[in-house]
C-alpha cells in the first residue's frame, strides 16, 4: 500500500509540475538531441563516403539521360540510359543537369553533394518531429539508424533522395501554414519523381479543411503551373511522348526486385487484376481513414463536403465562401500526410530497395501514433529495417514486411484520433 501511495504521489507531483511550468518554457532536450544527431550523422556520412565502396546502379543511366537532354533531346521516347528509357518528369533532368555541372559527372563529388543533401533532409525531418512532439526525445535517434537509407543517399545517389527532401521541405512550410509556397515545393518534388503523389490525397483533404475553395483552387493552379513551366520544352515539341513516359501510372516492375510482394507468383504479380485490386484497396482505405479518422471531428467526409458546398448557389458564391476560422495543428497535418502516404506504401504492387526512403522517415512517427508498448514499437521498427536489408528479398522477408506494415496500419486505426485544430473552441 505504501509503495502504491508513493507512485500516486510521484505522478501527481509530475502532473503539477507540468501545469505550473511557465508558458514561455519548454523541454529543450529534443532540440539539443536533434542537434547532436545532425552532427553525429555528418561525421558518419563522411566515414561512409571515405570507406564504403560506391555501388553502381543508376548513376551512369542518369548521366546518359542528362547528356541526351543537354544535347537537345526533347523526345522522351529517345532519351535513354543503360538501365532503360527515361521515366521521370522534367524536374529530374534539371536537378541532375545541375549535379553534372557541379560535379563534372564524377561519382565522388556527387557523393559529397548527396551527403550534404542527407543532412539537409535529416534537419527538415527532425524539425517536423520536434514541432509535433509525438516522440520522446530519445526516439529521434531511430531516424538515424537505417543502413539502407544511408546507402540510398550516399552510395547509390538515387533521385528519390531529392524528391523526398523537397517533400519534407514542403511539409515544413505547410505545418507553418505557408500553403501556396508549400504546394509549389510539393509540385517541384513531384517533378523529380512521381511517388510524391502518394501524399496528394492527404494534402488535398488538409487544404479543403484549412483553406477557402478559392484558396484551394489557386494553390492547385500554382502547382500545375510549376509542372507546365518545367515541362514546357517537352510539351512544345513532343507533348504525347512526354506525358505518356513521365507520368505513366501503369508501369509494370520486375518481380525479382520486389521487396514487398516477392511471395506472389510472377504471373499474378504482373497481372492487371492484381494492379486493379490494389488500386481499389488503396482508394477504399484512404476513404475509410478520411471519413472515420481524419474527419472525425467534422462529422465525416460527407459532412465536411456538405458544409463547404451547401450555401454555394453559384460559382461566385463557392469561391467566396470561407472555412470556419480554425487553424490545423502541426501534429494533425503531419499525421494525415504520413498516414496517407503509408497507405499507398502498403497497397503498392512493388517496392524496390530505394523506395524505402519514401516512408522510412515517417516510420517512428507512425509507430508512436499507435498504442503499442514501446518495446514492440522498436521491434517492429527493427523488423522493417531487417526486411529492407535482405538482398535479394525472399518470399519470407516480403511476407514479414507486409505483416509489419499491416500491423502498423491497424495500430494507427485503433488508436485515438488527435484533435485537429489548435483552438479547441472551434
Amino acid at each position: 500500500m505504501a509503495r502504491a501511495e508513493k507512485k500516486r504521489a510521484a505522478r501527481t507531483a509530475t502532473a503539477t509540475a507540468a501545469v505550473e511550468r511557465p508558458s514561455g518554457t519548454s523541454d529543450r532536450r529534443p532540440l539539443y538531441f536533434a542537434a547532436l544527431l545532425v552532427l553525429a550523422n555528418a561525421a558518419l556520412v563522411v566515414l561512409i563516403i571515405a570507406f564504403v565502396p560506391y555501388t553502381k546502379i543508376d548513376w551512369d543511366a542518369y548521366m546518359s539521360q542528362v547528356d541526351a537532354f543537354l544535347e537537345g533531346g526533347r523526345d522522351y521516347t529517345k532519351i535513354e540510359g543503360d538501365t532503360g528509357p527515361l521515366v521521370y518528369p522534367a524536374g529530374f533532368l534539371y536537378v541532375y543537369s545541375a549535379i553534372k555541372f557541379l560535379t563534372g559527372g564524377q561519382v565522388f563529388p556527387a557523393q559529397i553533394l548527396f551527403g550534404v543533401l542527407y543532412i539537409v533532409n535529416l534537419c527538415l525531418v527532425l524539425l517536423l518531429y520536434v514541432k509535433t512532439e509525438v516522440l520522446p526525445w530519445w526516439a529521434l535517434g531511430l531516424l538515424c539508424l537505417s543502413k539502407r537509407v544511408h546507402s540510398i543517399f550516399v552510395l547509390r545517389l538515387f533521385n528519390d533522395c531529392f524528391a523526398m527532401t523537397l517533400l519534407h521541405a514542403a511539409m515544413v512550410l505547410i505545418i507553418y501554414h505557408k500553403w501556396y509556397l508549400g504546394l509549389i515545393v510539393f509540385s517541384g518534388a513531384v517533378s523529380v519523381k512521381m511517388n510524391v503523389l502518394l501524399f496528394a490525397p492527404s494534402l488535398l483533404l488538409l487544404m479543403v479543411k484549412s483553406m477557402s475553395i478559392k484558396g484551394v483552387f489557386f494553390a492547385l493552379f500554382g502547382a500545375a503551373v510549376v509542372q507546365v513551366l518545367l515541362g514546357m520544352p517537352f510539351l512544345l515539341s513532343h507533348p504525347v511522348e512526354y506525358i505518356s513516359r513521365a507520368f505513366n501510372l501503369g508501369r509494370v516492375f520486375i518481380h525479382f526486385w520486389s521487396v514487398n510482394f516477392k511471395f506472389v507468383p510472377e504471373k499474378l504479380f504482373v497481372s492487371k487484376e492484381l494492379a486493379i485490386a490494389l488500386l481499389i484497396l488503396h482508394l477504399t482505405t484512404l476513404m475509410v481513414f478520411a471519413h472515420y479518422k481524419w474527419l472525425k471531428h467534422e462529422g465525416g467526409l460527407f459532412s465536411l463536403l456538405h458544409s463547404r458546398f451547401k450555401h454555394a448557389k453559384s460559382i461566385v458564391q463557392l469561391f467566396s465562401s470561407k472555412p470556419r476560422p480554425s487553424i490545423l495543428s502541426k501534429e494533425h497535418i503531419v499525421t494525415v500526410m504520413f498516414v496517407g502516404n503509408f497507405i499507398g506504401i502498403v497497397c503498392a504492387r512493388s517496392l524496390h530497395y530505394q523506395f524505402y526512403s519514401w516512408y522510412f522517415y515517417s516510420l517512428p512517427f507512425l509507430l508512436w501514433k499507435t498504442h503499442f508498448p514501446t518495446p514492440l514499437r522498436i521491434i517492429i521498427f527493427l523488423g522493417v529495417e531487417l526486411c529492407w536489408n535482405i538482398y535479394p528479398s525472399t518470399a519470407y522477408s516480403s511476407l514479414l514486411l507486409l505483416f509489419l506494415h499491416i500491423s502498423v496500419l491497424l495500430g494507427i486505426w485503433f488508436s485515438p484520433t488527435e484533435y485537429p485544430y489548435i483552438d479547441k473552441r472551434t
